[in-house]
């Protein structure tokens, strides 16, 4: 096919789609089923109802080919876990009783049984369920999910493709099984796996399916030569087969670098690579192995994972390069909308000159359309919306709230020394212990407590005028009370305030900081059916004025235990954000953790002894290439030094990670130089607290005893147990106790449990020693 019939030729789709609805319906029907509100049919009726509007809205923005497949209750992981039979033996009695109830049970686990284990989806805020998986793990084919759904897109006309995780990524994600060698590869099941995927694939075949999309994003990370070995052997195999659909092999996220040769011989029908941050490298890919003659090349040249506008000439550029490489060009996001929020049109509290900066879903599916025409008819043809995108762009880069000149002469006037502080953690660490007085496995939590109905109905009727900020500031102190009077009675030995008065750990510092746009409706899913709404980080970032010191003073005030001052870090302030795409992150990085540097040495002023600065996001914003993660780590570690450098040797500086593979960043952990890390360790049995040992790790550790994202109560026994774990790899005198993460997500009753029984196991374990 030549360039001008490729071009002619060009469609627009997309990966996927955010799932959760307009008015977030999917998350309301599915904790309405979880509480017993909503029944399954009614569950099944509301998912139904939001896959059809999804692919109406997509049909009619004018894409030529929905997903299907990419809707899911809970987690695509999960979804495949499903689909290849890969249910862990402690749950197959629930999934046998009833499906769905057992799904959730692998999600969220019982009063009995552990959910599984939770992590980082790459480099996203996204997180899916690890599969577990042993050398005893027997495959077999579910495809009825997959059929079903696209079923019900033909049935309504639409031309559907669906999408699936590919079994090299879904084995790559994979971990051993409880009870299994930690050695134990799960790639080594692949023979055993393909198979089944061979099945789902005949299956929709059968169905009608003409497409079939293969989600392969681990391979654009490092790849080794065996493992290339098993990607060439598995689209070898699955290429091979007669009766299946045309084959679209997905990969975004980065370049994919020595996995394109591999894919580009494969007798697969279509490739899909990422084309934005990625767009030099995959363009030098697909140079050097001679382009995809006779394949599909869908190209995402829109970024799917960010809400800034594309640049419409920049990508109509790449996409004309694109077309000498494949018989056919079509026009995509980089990766699913999953990652961004669904529509721009309902924020009525941005200005609207700024609303013309954005592009949520429905305007990316708008703008792959329109990439989509001018590729195939000429850019003739969408002349007025590319000069409405040049002056759009031509806003934003000449807008004041872009350009601070005080905050910039302060970032450029940093040194070294800002980011150190005065005393090595030896030192610090006995003033701090004389200072504070704590028992030997000191207990904690991370930070947040419950979020009630009546704490949100508090802040809807500030926000509607039905009370005024004196009524609702009264509603804030009597719930630091409780909860301040709680600790105490349970015998907690580190104090929190609860943040009754925060909406969301980085939506709550955006709203006080210059530079952030904060969001209406800007649902994104972060897991299950927690939502959050990413802040937009559009310019220079500065404190106007304190923003926790008065309620950490005000709890402290209410007891002589010490309280922490509870800030979020620098990388997780843009990790959870929508970053600016016109500066390099780290300098975007520097700018925040000035504002929190002067928020850490506030606190500290009004009597603060112990300041917990949150990164549970350093991880996984961990670039996905190992020869682009020194520059990374180099800014983000420096940051958080930035932020945390300026206090006492007497005052303890606190961090917390959550969810995410500590193994990678182990020195990166240790060049933060906090005096205390929390972590999460209770759903990976205390993996942590291992690789902090070998590593060496000197200062002071709470791996979590206690899984807040699942509803069931650890006993004292099961605590203490884990804590005894932990106590094999750090010493006591440098072992806290400790849940996961905050307790924003849970209820009052299980929490009040699980932390009585996480206190009565620390001093079980303290009285052994």
């Amino acid at each position: 096919m030549t360039a001008k019939s490729a071009a002619a030729a060009a469609r627009a789709t997309v990966y996927g789609y955010p799932r959760q609805g307009e008015n977030r319906e999917l998350k309301k029907a599915v904790e309405g089923y979880w509480k017993g509100r909503v029944t399954a049919d009614a569950l099944r009726q509301t998912a139904a109802d939001l896959r059809r509007s999804n692919w109406r809205k997509l049909a009619e923005a004018g894409v030529h080919e929905v997903p299907t497949g990419d809707f899911s209750y809970y987690d695509h992981m999960l979804d495949t876990s499903v689909m290849v039979g890969a249910v862990p033996p402690r749950h197959r009695s629930a999934v046998t009783a009833d499906a769905l109830d057992g799904y959730f049970a692998m999600a969220r686990g019982t009063q009995d049984v552990a959910p599984l284990e939770m992590t980082k989806w790459f480099d996203t805020n996204y997180h899916y369920l690890v599969p577990e998986l042993g050398p005893d793990t027997v495959f077999t084919a579910d495809s009825a999910k997959q059929v079903a759904e696209f079923k019900e897109a033909a049935a309504l006309g639409h031309t559907a493709r669906p999408v699936l995780v590919g079994p090299v990524t879904y084995l790559l994600l994979a971990k051993p099984a409880p009870g299994v060698a930690a050695d134990f590869e799960p790639l080594t099941l692949l023979d055993r796996l393909l198979p089944v995927y061979a099945e789902v694939l005949a299956d929709l075949r059968a169905a009608g399916a003409t497409w079939a999309q293969l989600d392969e994003p681990a391979l654009v990370q490092d790849r080794s030569p065996a493992e290339l070995n098993a990607v060439a052997r598995a689209y070898r195999d699955l290429g091979g087969l007669t009766d299946r659909p045309k084959l679209l092999v997905a990969s975004y996220f980065d370049r994919l670098g020595e996995a394109l040769p591999v894919l580009a011989k494969a007798p697969v029908e279509g490739l899909a690579l990422d084309f934005t941050d990625a767009a030099a490298a995959n363009l030098d890919g697909l140079a050097a192995v001679g382009g995809l003659p006779g394949k599909r090349l869908v190209a995402g040249v829109v970024n799917g994972r960010n809400i800034w506008i594309n640049d419409y000439e920049k990508s109509l550029a790449t996409l004309a390069t694109l077309l000498g490489f494949a018989d056919r060009v079509d026009v995509a996001a980089s990766c699913s909308l999953l990652h961004v929020p669904l529509d721009t049109a309902p924020e009525r509290d941005i200005d609207p000159r700024i609303l013309g900066w954005l592009a949520f879903a429905a305007q990316k599916t708008t703008e792959i359309v329109t990439l989509a025409k001018g590729l195939a008819e000429g850019t003739d043809t969408i002349a007025a919306e590319i000069a409405a995108n040049r002056a759009a762009l031509a806003s934003r880069a000449a807008s004041p709230i872009t350009r601070d000149p005080a905050v910039r002469a302060r970032s450029a006037a940093v040194t070294d020394a800002d980011g150190r502080r005065s005393q090595p953690y030896t030192e610090r660490a006995a003033a701090q212990r004389a200072r504070l007085g704590l028992p030997l496995l000191p207990t904690t939590t991370i930070g947040s407590f419950p979020q009630t109905d009546d704490l949100r109905a508090a802040r809807a009727d500030l926000r509607a005028g039905r009370i005024d900020t004196a009524g609702y500031e009264e509603r804030i102190r009597a719930e630091i009370g409780e909860v301040v009077s709680f600790q105490e009675r349970t015998g907690l030995d580190v104090l929190v305030h609860g943040e009754p008065e925060r909406n969301d750990m980085v939506q709550y510092f955006a709203e006080q900081l210059t530079g952030y746009l904060a969001t209406r409706h800007g649902w994104v899913q972060s897991y299950g059916t927690r939502y959050v709404r990413p802040p937009v980080l559009a310019g220079d970032i500065s404190r106007p004025e304190p923003m926790t010191v008065r309620w950490t003073s005000y709890a402290q005030s209410l007891t002589d235990r010490p309280v922490k001052g509870m800030l979020t870090g620098p990388v997780t302030m843009l990790a959870w954000s929508f970053v600016r795409d016109d500066q390099p992150l780290g300098d975007t990085a520097r700018q925040v953790a000035l504002a929190l540097r002067d928020e850490v040495t506030d606190l500290e002023a009004a009597g603060t002894c112990v300041i917990q600065v949150d990164e549970p996001a350093l991880r996984e914003t961990l670039p996905l290439r190992a020869a682009d993660r020194p520059a990374y780590l180099d800014w983000a570690t420096e940051a958080f030094r930035l932020t945390t450098g300026a206090v006492a040797p007497g005052t303890q500086i606190h961090t917390h990670m959550c969810y995410a593979e500590f193994g990678d960043i182990v020195q990166a952990i240790d060049d933060l130089d906090a005096d205390v890390i929390s972590l999460e360790a209770a759903r990976s049995h205390m993996q942590v607290a291992t690789e902090l040992a070998a590593h060496g790790y000197p200062r002071e550790a709470g791996p979590g005893v206690y899984d807040i994202h699942s509803p069931r109560v650890p006993d004292a026994a099961e605590a203490a147990s884990l804590l005894r774990e932990g106590l094999l790899a750090i010493p006591a005198e440098r072992l806290w106790v400790n849940p996961d993460c905050g307790l924003k997500t849970r209820g009052w009753p299980e929490t009040k449990a699980s932390l009585e029984n996480l206190v009565a196991a620390a001093r079980t374990v303290r009285a052994e020693l």
